[in-house]
């Protein structure tokens, strides 16, 4: 399941980075922190690996 926004893209590769030990799980915030707690470490590496070009900056509700 790909992102469907930038937005989101982000907050997966930055939740992603957290659950390899690169980043401070105490320095997420919000979605990603969401993220970090709710996913796998497959399923964030399918978001965060989805291409920018095309997408838009949030997700419309």
């Amino acid at each position: 399941m790909p992102a469907q926004s930038k937005a989101q893209q982000m907050a997966a590769g930055a939740a992603l980075a957290a659950k390899r030990g690169e980043a401070k799980v105490s320095e997420l915030k919000g979605a990603s922190r969401e993220m970090y707690d709710s996913m796998t470490e497959k399923e964030l590496e399918e978001f965060a690996s989805t291409k920018r070009k095309g997408l838009p900056e949030k997700k419309s509700e």
